[in-house]
């Protein structure tokens, strides 16, 4: 098998890092970055569109930050890649939303940002203890990709961990006044 341009330069069979890696059944990528960059591009279009024309049609009325939380857990689902029938089940759930819907938003919010942080740990263990690197060694890469990218994963489903708190303060809130009232009366006030 000839080596890749990249490989000629990191010196390794497959050009990925770490260089000395093995990696069974590797096929080098025949594809341009453009071709594979309009192929990303255009899987995304289909597969959050389709959320999107599902979520309008079932939830009309659904906010926009609602919409948007819906159409990352998809991103999500399939970016890991997870099998349609469970990208299908969330968006109905998230269709309708519930008492869990809170918790669960905070639970998946925070398992994400665990993962990336567990992810950032090792890399950086194995980089600083091991003295083994898993990306490249240009700074646009590690910045780019290896930061940046990982950092989304972060600080988004760290706005909708805060939302869920704040909207589960909220609701203990007006249970807490609500119970004050009871407590206060002898009974439920009645609402017109």
């Amino acid at each position: 098998m000839s080596k890749s341009p990249i490989a000629k330069v990191l010196g390794g069979p497959t050009g990925h890092f770490p260089v000395e890696a093995e990696i069974v059944g590797y096929l080098a990528n025949t594809w341009s970055v453009p071709s594979l960059l309009v192929a990303f591009a255009a899987g995304w279009v289909v597969i959050l569109g389709t959320t999107n024309l599902l979520v309008k049609r079932h939830n009309p009325t659904l906010g926009s930050g609602d919409k948007a939380a819906i159409l990352w857990f998809v991103l999500s689902t399939w970016e890991n890649p997870e099998p349609p029938l469970s990208w299908m089940k969330l968006t109905q759930d998230s269709l309708q939303p519930g008492p869990y819907t809170c918790f669960l938003r905070a639970l998946v919010s925070l398992g994400q940002i665990y993962g990336d942080i567990l992810y950032y740990a090792t890399s950086m263990f194995d980089h600083y203890h091991k003295g083994v690197t898993y990306c490249r060694p240009e700074a646009y890469y590690f910045w780019g990709y290896y930061f940046f990218m990982n950092f989304i994963w972060m600080v988004i489903p760290g706005y909708l961990l805060y939302s869920s708190i704040e909207a589960s303060g909220r609701a203990f809130q007006a249970l807490d006044k609500e119970s004050k009232s009871v407590q206060g009366n002898g009974h439920a006030k009645k609402k017109n």
